[in-house]
């Protein structure tokens, strides 16, 4: 009998789909696992399996329709059976796996969410998971709760819609999407095209999840920054000599997996700037981690995927996968996961263009490192009175460090630009393996 496959729940609070393609036809046989369409959420572009082996009956959407969760995607049947519009396909039992892009889940029942953060404790009941339903994941997030702190009061410790107002006092109701920053209505629409000639161009799924992230990040963290020089004479060098190595193994290197090592080695020393604020706890959470995330411009808009456990890395492990999570990103086949879980994030506009710039912090981080170009400028070298100095062309990359000024005091940033200024200029504090 013909089956309706619903859009599944990808995790992450994604709701609905744009339908980028379909990757099967109808008629067409599909095996278990099998692509079935490419559907843009608000955090990637991913590829839905097929749950099952069969004939596909039935495609009912067209590229550039937004697809809710829960809905129809496609209707599987098998070999030779027909779609009838008028008999409707029947839907997966409560009880039957339907295919995640995250994974297998079953129907409405509650999904699995591991604890956060990885190589730490989960702040999730001992069973070593949260039990919710997708509807109140939802709700969580709209209404601002750290649903992995609560206990379910539900039939086998379920967490319900109550637990999440409950934990939120009650009294609150979930926020609009993508709304105004402010608690009044959005700005009525202005008619600029009686100035002029108007291109109208509608938000992508990426493209609203970016603005949403970004007004967040500005309302909740008060952001404070700060900035400084470096001279990378001695690190150009050394990038230099090791860039013809590192192209003989089929890998691009940059000044960014340098600066990542010099990251995480200031982050050892300074936790704060590797921890979030955890407003119901009120407590730093100080990740035991090391995730950083790469800002990568794309034409689909600005997205991070992350380098999980930098700390244990080569520098030419950083740079091999720089480039393949950027590749990824622009070719629209980046995964959910390759973008959760960051601790610390690095965004290079340096490599367009700019000097300084102010980043926004990519909220719930305490810190993100904007990185600038690199200019040649004349500098005193040496020490002792003037005549013992010499003016040379020196090689100076600027940095702007935006922080969460509730969790990362100015003494504290300027101590780990401080430390990664050492770092940088002296490569060989670095302990760098090249091999």
């Amino acid at each position: 009998m013909a089956h309706d496959f619903k859009f599944p729940d990808v995790g992450e609070g994604v709701t609905e789909g744009i339908l980028i393609k379909w990757l099967v036809k109808e008629g067409e046989k599909v095996t278990l696992d099998q692509p079935l369409a490419e559907i843009e959420t608000d955090k990637a572009v991913v590829e839905v399996p097929s749950p099952e082996e069969g004939v596909i009956l039935h495609l009912p959407w067209k590229d550039g329709d937004t697809i809710d969760v829960g809905k129809t995607l496609c209707v599987i049947g098998k070999e030779g059976e027909k779609y009838d519009a008028s008999a409707p396909a029947t839907a997966p039992a409560a009880e039957e796996e339907a295919a995640s892009v995250v994974g297998n889940v079953k129907g409405d029942k509650p999904i699995e969410l591991p604890g956060v953060g990885m190589g730490t404790k989960s702040t999730a009941p001992s069973s070593g998971a949260v039990k919710v339903l997708p509807k109140v994941r939802k709700l969580a997030r709209d209404l601002g709760v750290n649903i992995s702190s609560l206990t379910g009061t539900g039939k086998n410790g379920q967490i319900t819609e109550d637990d999440v107002r409950g934990a939120s006092g009650g009294t609150a109701t979930p926020a609009a999407p993508y709304a105004s920053a402010s608690t009044q209505p959005a700005e009525p629409s202005i008619d600029f095209s009686k100035y002029g000639n108007v291109n109208e161009i509608p938000l992508t799924n990426i493209r609203k999840a970016i603005a949403h992230h970004m007004q967040k990040s500005v309302r909740t963290a008060p952001h404070a920054v700060a900035m400084e020089e470096v001279d990378v004479t001695e690190l150009w060098a050394v990038r230099k000599k090791e860039k013809v190595r590192a192209e003989n193994q089929g890998i691009k290197l940059t000044f960014l997996p340098f600066i990542v090592k010099a990251i995480v080695a200031g982050l050892k020393k300074h936790p704060n700037l590797n921890a979030s604020l955890d407003e119901q706890k009120q407590a730093i959470m100080q990740k035991q981690y090391y995730n950083i995330g790469i800002a990568v411009d794309s034409e689909h808009g600005l997205m991070v995927p992350v380098i999980k456990n930098a700390d244990e890395k080569s520098i030419l492990e950083i740079a091999k996968e720089i480039t393949e999570l950027a590749e990824k990103v622009r070719d629209r086949k980046i995964k959910p996961d390759e973008m959760s879980g960051g601790s610390f994030t690095l965004t290079n506009y340096g490599s367009i263009a700019g000097t300084f710039g102010v980043p926004v912090i990519n909220y719930p981080e305490a810190a993100i490192l904007g990185v600038g170009r690199i200019k040649d400028k004349p500098r005193m070298i040496g020490e002792g009175i003037l005549s013992k100095q010499v003016l040379e062309n020196r090689k100076i990359l600027y940095l702007s460090l935006s922080f969460d000024h509730r969790i990362v005091d100015g003494a504290d940033a300027a101590r780990f630009l401080h430390d990664m200024i050492k770092n940088l200029e002296d490569p060989d504090n670095l302990l760098v393996d090249m091999d």
